[in-house]
């Protein structure tokens, strides 16, 4: 579990978000506040600026303007060393595809950022384990993505975003590459796993059905929030 200072105020806080690209603006100005334990789509038509919002809070993308504090330290402004070291080590990422290393097995994947993070292969090995035991993946650790089905590949992605006990998840399209009832059994095993380790999820996501099962939902409309957080139900 995540130490009890986290749970004080916004894990993770966006002000003022801005971000263009040529003349548009993906982002025109966007505040979000995100505690530890929350789970929130965020919602909204193509080009809206939801996948730009996921992608600035994570640290990917810089906002042009804007400031965004992880547990009341700006990080906007470190560099992309800093940046790159948050996500290894703060961030976890759950994407459409789930981005797997082919050549890997499950395990070893799951392990990987625990080991870029610079920690043991020991260590990162039982970790990765461990979380793909508790997401049904047992006896199945060291077949590659390829002897996997896609709901299985998705659960080692999850497993993988897990083993380093980030403070916020970030999923893109998770269940985009999944059937309806693949999806949200996957989508049940993301945010189990998440609230067992007490993170925070964003996720992005086109499917309403998938949205309105979200405690908490946030609309985004031409770069801007059009509906604030609800929970039980897709915001209006």
């Amino acid at each position: 579990m995540n130490d009890p200072q986290w749970t004080t105020g916004p894990v993770l806080s966006g002000r003022g978000l801005v971000k263009r690209y040529g003349g548009q603006y993906a982002l025109a100005g966007v505040d979000l506040d995100v505690r530890a334990g929350d789970a929130i789509a965020i919602v909204g038509p193509s080009g809206s600026g939801k996948t730009s919002l996921l992608h600035v809070l994570a640290g990917i993308l810089r906002a042009d303007s804007g400031e965004i504090h992880l547990a009341g330290r700006r990080i906007d402004q470190l560099g992309e060393k800093k940046r790159s070291e948050l996500r290894r080590t703060e961030f976890g990422f759950v994407f459409q595809s789930g981005m797997l290393v082919a050549e890997l097995t499950a395990e070893e994947n799951v392990a990987l950022p625990s080991l870029l993070a610079g920690r043991g292969r020991r260590e990162s090995v039982r970790a990765g384990r461990e979380w793909l035991a508790r997401l049904g993946l047992g006896g199945k650790e060291g077949r590659r993505p390829g002897e996997l089905s896609g709901g299985e590949a998705q659960r080692v992605a999850i497993a993988r975003a897990l083993t380093h006990r980030p403070k916020v998840i970030f999923a893109d399209e998770p269940t985009g590459a999944l059937d309806s009832r693949t999806g949200q059994e996957t989508m049940n095993a993301l945010l189990g796993a998440a609230r067992e380790s007490g993170a925070a999820v964003l996720v992005v996501t086109h499917d309403r059905e998938l949205a309105e099962s979200m405690p908490q939902t946030v609309a985004i409309r031409d770069g801007l929030i059009a509906a604030r957080p609800a929970h039980g139900g897709l915001a209006a």
